[in-house]
C-alpha cells in the first residue's frame, strides 16, 4: 500500500506557509507503517513543533497507469478524513538545505486515516471538512476550494507511479494548520458527521 499525499493543494494554505502557488502537484510519499494504530499519537522526540494538517482522503478501488483524467473517477469509490502530522521544525531545516521531507512527513504515526464512506454519498465538488482542537474549530475545508481535484490528481499522479488497490491518496490541506501539545484533543468532521478522532501523547 502507498500513502499519497498531495502538497500546496488549496493557494491559501501554500501561502500561510511562504510557499509559492504550484503550476502541478506537489507530491510526496509516507510509507505504510506512518499509519496511526488507535487514538493516541505520541509527539516524536525528535520535533518540538508537530503540526496537524486534515485532508480529504481517497481510497484507490481500481489500479491503473497513465489514467485519463475523465477515467479517474473509475478509480475510486470511497473517500474519509485524515491528518497528516508534519514535523515542522524538521520540515523547515529539510528545505532550507534543499533536502526531501520525508523525515518530517514520513515518522511512525504521523498518517492518521479515518474509516472509508461511499463517495456517492457526497458531492465531491463541494465537499465540506472541519477539524475541531479541544473543541474549537481550527480547520475548515471546501473542495471546490482545491487547485487540483481529485480526478486531476489521479491523473498526475498516475503517470509516475503504478496505482493499486488499497494506495491512499492525502489530497491536501485548506489553511490554518499549527501546532500540537499534549492533551489536545483533535476531532475531523466530513460534511458535519465526526468520522475523525485522535488524542495527542
Amino acid at each position: 500500500m502507498k500513502i499519497i499525499c498531495i502538497g500546496r493543494n488549496y493557494s491559501e494554505h501554500a501561502k500561510e506557509l511562504g510557499n509559492e502557488i504550484p503550476e502541478n502537484p506537489v507530491i510526496f510519499l509516507k510509507p505504510d507503517t506512518a499509519i496511526l494504530k488507535g487514538k493516541d499519537f505520541y509527539i516524536p522526540e525528535f520535533s518540538k513543533d508537530i503540526h496537524y494538517e486534515l485532508e480529504v482522503v481517497l481510497k484507490i478501488s481500481k489500479g491503473g497507469k497513465y489514467i485519463l483524467t475523465e477515467n479517474a473517477h473509475k478509480h475510486y469509490d470511497e473517500i474519509g478524513l485524515g491528518i497528516d502530522f508534519t514535523a515542522r521544525d524538521l520540515q523547515n531545516q529539510l528545505k532550507e538545505k534543499g533536502l526531501p521531507w520525508e523525515l518530517a512527513k514520513g515518522f511512525d504515526g504521523s498518517a492518521v486515516v479515518s474509516e472509508f464512506i461511499p463517495k456517492n454519498n457526497f458531492e465531491l465538488g463541494q465537499l465540506h471538512f472541519e477539524l475541531k482542537k479541544n473543541q474549537q474549530s481550527v480547520q475548515m475545508g471546501n473542495t471546490n476550494r482545491m487547485l487540483f481535484s481529485f480526478d486531476e490528481i489521479i491523473a498526475f499522479v498516475s503517470q509516475y507511479f503504478t496505482l493499486r488497490v488499497g494506495d491512499i491518496i492525502f489530497t491536501g490541506t485548506p489553511k490554518g494548520v499549527a501546532k500540537v501539545e499534549e492533551n489536545d484533543h483533535l476531532e475531523g468532521y466530513l460534511e458535519g458527521n465526526k468520522i475523525l478522532d485522535v488524542w495527542i501523547c
